[in-house]
């Protein structure tokens, strides 16, 4: 079974990512994803032997609309809490066409604009963890710029085309690695 499936099979076996992905299909958002730990920590739980759920802290929703107001934004917000309402889980939900706006005053570096969603993963602090999914009409569409060898090598190192924030890398270096000891989590290179 190629990696692709594999990673699929691991995020499905969590049933609040195929809610939020089939939820997400129905909405019809712009461009949107599920992204990040919902994903990528599934196949390290199936890789350990852990629960599908093990570890994940919440589910991020990322979409790409043009509108960067923080109003239509909120209305997006809005919806996704009304139609998850009944899921017990932290549902973070974000333009990704608004982050160069908030970001640079957050964590004090530049953030260019994005050109869609997809594009804010090869932004993500390291490669095992870019990766987000989407449900389609015609099925399942994954987005792993990095691909997945470091994701399913269980291997978490600096992503080569972003410079930080350093202490970021290290926060989640150290979650990580306290609910997945089998990580291997390489060293921040200055």
């Amino acid at each position: 079974m190629s990696l692709e499936k594999r990673l699929v099979e691991a995020a499905l076996a969590n049933p609040v990512n195929r809610a939020v992905l089939e939820g997400l299909r129905d909405l019809r958002l712009p461009d949107a994803w599920l992204a990040s730990g919902c994903i990528f920590q599934p196949v390290w739980n199936v890789l350990t032997g852990r629960a599908p759920q093990h570890g994940i802290h919440d589910y991020d929703v990322f979409y790409f609309d043009p509108d960067t107001s923080y109003a239509a934004e909120d209305t997006v917000i809005r919806a996704c809490a009304e139609r998850f309402a009944g899921l017990d889980a932290e549902i973070q939900v974000r333009n990704q066409a608004r982050v160069h706006l908030w970001y640079p005053e957050k964590y004090g570096r530049p953030y260019p604009p994005l050109a869609d969603a997809a594009e804010a993963l090869t932004r993500f602090l390291s490669p095992c963890c870019a990766v987000a999914l989407r449900l389609t009409d015609a099925g399942y569409r994954l987005a792993a710029p990095f691909g997945l060898d470091d994701l399913f090598a269980l291997t978490m190192r600096p992503n080569p085309r972003t410079t930080g924030p350093r202490d970021q890398y290290e926060a989640k270096a150290a979650r990580w690695k306290s609910m997945w000891p089998e990580i291997t989590v390489m060293p921040w290179a200055d």
